[in-house]
């Protein structure tokens, strides 16, 4: 939880939503990210508040009326911020779910985070805790539209969990003791947690956030996206993915969009290689003209190569009228200067 916490604070706008039941450590785990990684805690109980807390006490200034800023508010000497909502199916009034709504979603392009007239500066983030609506506690129904716009992370525990915890904090020997032989004593996690997300436009715009700027260990990255479109899609997704890193990198991925596969296409075996080889040199036959970002995407290809397959390969673009061109231009030699001069001195 705080490692998938830090990341999505730190790299990202997105509100994270900590599901988990009673104990289980959601908000001592937030504070300790907090202290880890240097921010300011603020916490609203939103079962204990009501609209006014949030949105301010309303009052005139002539013919206008404004509302004033409520105390818990980061205001510009306040250090970066993490304002904890929690409770957040809690909160007593109808009202009062209705109005932090618009604090909680990510703040819209161009935007920046709001709650009613007051604006959050982009250095402040938020993040929202709630127990399961599993009929063991009194909260309320969460929306559709609220789940969409939040990143839910469903956390539970385990004894080894708990027992590296209480050694940690250096709670009594015999509570320990007795615990490592009767862990069946701890809590007992309730129904699953899971409170159906479902695959929509926005939550794959927040899976592709966390996957540009945001880096999980593999055995989360799953249960991460699974809290943003839903198990089914989740499982999907990672199974096109890791298919998709066992293919050979096509040709117009090399071409069109050389930053995002340059990783994957150094680390192919060579069997693979020369599958995109093969693609590329196929591809560039049938090519009228070469762009300059094609033109350098190819150049940069080639020289990731291993010496003997750059030499097949030039060897074969060179009898492509548009690519030996392109590749002829003294800026190139570096790369390809070593290749033409064997062939050159073959013919």
């Amino acid at each position: 939880m705080k490692t998938v916490l830090s990341e999505i604070l730190t790299k990202t706008d997105l509100t994270p939503c900590v599901v988990g039941h009673r104990g289980v450590g959601k908000t001592a785990g937030i504070i300790q990210v907090c202290r880890e990684i240097g921010r300011r805690y603020v916490p609203l109980r939103l079962g204990q508040m009501e609209v006014g807390d949030l949105v301010g006490i309303p009052y005139r200034d002539g013919d206008v009326m404004y509302w004033s800023r409520p105390c818990w508010w980061p205001v510009g000497q306040d250090g970066e911020t993490v304002v904890h909502c929690d409770e957040l199916n809690r909160a007593q009034q109808e009202d009062t779910l209705q109005a932090i709504f618009q604090f909680v979603e990510p703040p819209a392009e161009g935007e920046i985070r709001a709650l009613h007239t007051h604006k959050l500066d982009p250095r402040h983030k938020v993040v929202v805790t709630i127990n399961p609506p599993d009929g063991t506690y009194q909260v309320a129904t969460l929306d559709r539209a609220l789940i969409d716009r939040m990143v839910m992370l469903y956390v539970e525990t385990d004894y080894s969990c708990w027992a590296g915890y209480a050694r940690k904090r250096g709670l009594d020997t015999g509570v320990q003791q007795f615990l490592a032989g009767n862990p069946q004593l701890l809590a007992k996690a309730g129904i699953p947690m899971e409170m159906e997300a479902e695959a929509t436009e926005r939550g794959w715009e927040m899976v592709s956030t966390l996957r540009q700027r945001c880096r999980f260990p593999k055995d989360l990255e799953m249960e991460v996206y699974a809290g943003i479109v839903g198990q089914a899609a989740a499982v999907t997704f990672m199974r096109w993915l890791a298919e998709q890193r066992n293919r050979p990198v096509s040709a117009l991925d090399v071409l069109d969009n050389w930053p995002e596969v340059a990783d994957r296409v150094a680390g192919q075996r060579d069997d693979a290689q020369a599958v995109t080889m093969n693609d590329i040199i196929a591809t560039l036959k049938g090519a009228s003209a070469l762009d300059l970002r094609r033109e350098e995407n190819l150049v940069r290809y080639v020289d990731i190569l291993p010496r003997d397959m750059r030499f097949g390969l030039v060897k074969s673009l060179l009898k492509i009228p548009v690519v030996a061109q392109a590749l002829s231009q003294d800026k190139y030699d570096a790369v390809v200067y070593d290749a033409i001069k064997k062939i050159s001195a073959e013919a």
